[in-house]
């Protein structure tokens, strides 16, 4: 288990760590993709609640 943890501790030095304008661009492209995907989803599910009300 130490061993274990060693390893993860070594690894952890090598990681490459966004920059916080890095960070904050990357939160702002998750935030508006989930947005887009969010409104093009309830776009097609009003849609097609309407051609099966038309049925």
């Amino acid at each position: 288990m130490i061993s274990f943890l060693k390893d993860v501790s070594r690894e952890m030095r090598k990681v490459s760590w966004p920059t916080g304008n890095e960070l904050t661009r990357y939160t702002v492209i998750v935030i508006l993709t989930v947005l887009f995907v969010a409104i093009y989803f309830t776009v097609v599910d009003l849609g097609i609640s309407q051609i099966l009300e038309l049925l």
